[in-house]
């Protein structure tokens, strides 16, 4: 059995002993927390969020306002804490105290983890809804006042369910029994994606279900302050339906939206597809012959297990035509792009990808074929972006049982995502400028800290030799200018 109160040993360091034992006292390991509530103050997330839910507790019985579990809640999931049965051991540590708005040692504890899944079980479907807006209200906010373009880039991923949640089902897509929860993430015309929704969704549901509603208040929200501004969808094969061209029509904006392959496609597409494998059997005549060029020698020089594929613009070729499937009312520009390629047993492989567009021209600059579908492939950076929500903040804890509370834990997740982008965005010129969530917890938030508190001051002595202080220092003073520069608004009670 286990001692869990008896000093631990470990190999002597030349002739000293080493004992280890958890007793040091006014410890943290997250001491970074301030910055990251610092980047919670200036950009006004979780004050937001409070504000979006109505408190109808006993004021004289409550001893957590919704403020602070709502920071305590998404400062631990903004660090690595993503499970609530966390805060049980971290209503106490000094850091997460201090981002939470309370003294870190004489403060009280922070709610526990029953009265914060309480709290996230009690929040209507109305307040889910504004929490929803605030998060999104925030973003646009974030963004510069010259901004003149934007893309919404929408895509799908599974949330694995392992219980008896509401309404999980199983999906034959991703075989699982699952959640399939709706992202819509907004780039900038500086680069910068930033996560602008996240919708839950049951694990049954239709593919395009929640696109339409997303988008109308996502377009609303852009053109009440930008009322010109140029705004392009793009998404996946998963969306290319009439459905969704016909909400962003009525929506007035442009979209690139992948088109999954059809018999018709491929016909209409054949004459670019010859185009392609003549020029490719015209580049391997070349590699072949006596005279051969450096591609050439490339080519024959490639190890057997290798796929030949040589010259990509030479086997890689772009069309485009209309196209009006059966229930479309009308004929829509279609893109095409083709790359032929020949393995190593001879075979041809032939691979077309379409794409369905109305964009001519984008940022001031007018659009072929070919920059039609590389503005299309861009929308792989979002999935990027989903697999941080997915891996670095674990937003898959959907694990209530009531789908709306599994809506809450999910924005909250959202929330912290936003943090980490109103970091990532302040720190350019760092070495956090493009760097992942996992990276900037560990090097952000996970620094040492010894925590005093005297009658005027509280004092955080970060570690000596962290290796990063010029970068954080250098972080927190734009934090600082910016705080200072921003019209300070009450805390929601």
């Amino acid at each position: 059995m286990i001692n869990y109160t008896e000093r631990m040993s470990f190999p002597q360091v030349g002739r000293k002993e080493v004992e280890v034992d958890f007793d040091g006292g006014n410890l943290t390991s997250d001491g970074g927390l301030s910055l990251l509530s610092d980047a919670d103050r200036v950009a006004g997330v979780t004050a937001s969020m409070a504000r979006a839910i109505d408190d109808c507790r006993q004021g004289s019985k409550i001893r957590h306002s919704v403020l602070e579990m709502l920071r305590s809640r998404v400062h631990a999931i903004a660090s690595g804490y993503e499970d609530a049965n966390d805060l049980d051991t971290l209503r106490d540590d000094p850091a997460l105290k201090l981002a939470s708005g309370r003294c870190p040692l004489s403060g009280d504890s922070l709610a526990s983890q029953p009265t914060v899944s309480r709290f996230e079980n009690s929040v209507s479907r109305d307040e889910l809804r504004r929490v929803g807006r605030a998060l999104a209200e925030r973003v646009i906010a974030e963004l510069p006042a010259e901004t003149q373009s934007v893309i919404l880039d929408i895509d799908a991923s599974d949330d694995p369910c392992h219980g008896q949640q509401e309404l999980e089902g199983f999906n034959g897509y991703y075989d699982s029994h699952c959640y399939l929860p709706l992202f819509l993430h907004l780039t900038d015309d500086q680069g910068h994606q930033w996560p602008l929704a996240a919708l839950l969704r049951p694990g049954r549901t239709k593919p395009i279900a929640g696109v339409r509603t997303l988008l109308r208040h996502a377009v609303r929200m852009l053109r009440q302050r930008w009322p010109d501004i140029e705004i392009l969808v793009r998404a996946d094969g998963g969306f290319g339906c009439e459905q969704v061209f016909r909400y962003c029509d009525a929506l007035q904006v442009q979209y690139v939206i992948g088109m999954p392959t059809n018999n018709c496609l491929k016909a209409l597409g054949q004459a670019t597809q010859d185009a392609c494998q003549a020029a490719y059997d015209t580049i391997c005549a070349v590699a072949t012959c006596a005279a051969a060029t450096a591609m050439g020698n490339e080519l024959i020089n490639k190890a057997p297990s290798d796929k030949v594929e040589v010259c990509l613009d030479g086997c890689v070729r772009y069309g485009e035509f209309l196209y009006k499937a059966g229930s479309w009312p009308y004929h829509r520009n279609t893109i095409i792009k083709v790359s032929f390629t020949r393995d190593n047993a001879n075979r041809d492989k032939i691979n077309p990808r379409y794409v369905v567009s109305n964009v001519k021209e984008w940022a001031g600059r007018v659009l072929d074929a070919c920059g039609v579908y590389e503005l299309y492939c861009g929308r792989g950076d979002q999935e990027n972006r989903i697999k941080e929500l997915k891996l670095d903040l674990n937003s898959g804890r959907t694990s209530c049982h009531r789908f709306w509370a599994n809506q809450m834990r999910l924005l909250e997740h959202l929330a912290a995502n936003i943090l980490w982008t109103v970091i990532r965005v302040m720190a350019k010129g760092t070495i956090w400028a493009k760097a992942q969530i996992c990276t900037m917890q560990l090097q952000i938030v996970k620094v040492a800290a010894r925590v005093r508190e005297t009658t005027r001051r509280v004092w955080l002595n970060l570690c000596t030799s962290y290796p990063y202080q010029l970068d954080w220092r250098l972080l927190q003073q734009r934090l600082a200018a910016r705080d200072a520069a921003t019209p300070k608004m009450p805390d929601p009670s």
